[in-house]
């Protein structure tokens, strides 16, 4: 049984085995993510703080294309999936941060939630396909692969930078703070 705490995020085993970690990990990341930016309209999703030009619904969609990218792209070799198949990423290398802003908040979240919820399927698909240790189908140019286990702690690297730029928006939208 998974403890949730008073964010509804699910607590991270404290004595599980290295799949358990690992996954709790990037499942208590993923929804601390999707609670800094809970309830929040367009306007909200577009606001940035200081200097930065970084918005919540950037980081939405970005967040969409690295889930994509590493469980879809790497890890199982697929060609880019729609929306990202249509993009000239030479043009615009940042085009998922700077395409959110013309996005409903709507659009975001479920490009989100659809990219996540494939990366659950493709993470329990290798699990049983080679565990932890499976390489991805694609490889560095040198002919290098990484694991599953480094796909899951990169995910987790990931959003924990985020979870932190995304703490500062949200506390500059409505003050609202924590972990």
């Amino acid at each position: 049984m998974t403890d949730i705490d008073a964010q509804g995020r699910p607590e991270p085993p404290l004595a599980g085995d290295e799949v358990a970690t690992l996954v709790g990990f990037l499942e208590f990341q993923r929804a601390t993510f999707a609670w800094k930016c809970a309830g929040l309209d367009a306007q909200g999703l577009r606001r940035t703080v200081g200097a930065s030009s970084m918005t919540l619904g950037g980081m939405l969609k970005h967040l969409a294309l690295v889930e994509t990218s590493w469980f879809s792209r790497w890890l199982f070799g697929t060609d880019r999936l729609p929306p990202w198949d249509a993009v000239d990423w030479d043009a615009d290398p940042d085009w998922d941060w700077d395409s959110a802003a013309d996005d409903a908040p709507e659009e975001l979240w479920a490009l989100w939630h659809a990219s996540v919820d494939r990366s659950r399927e493709l993470t329990a698909r290798a699990l049983d396909d080679g565990g932890l240790d499976r390489l991805a189908d694609r490889r560095w140019p040198d002919g290098r692969a990484p694991s599953l286990r480094w796909i899951l702690v990169h995910m987790i690297e990931e959003y924990a930078r985020h979870n932190g730029h995304a703490d500062l928006i949200r506390e500059s939208i409505d003050g609202r703070t924590g972990e």
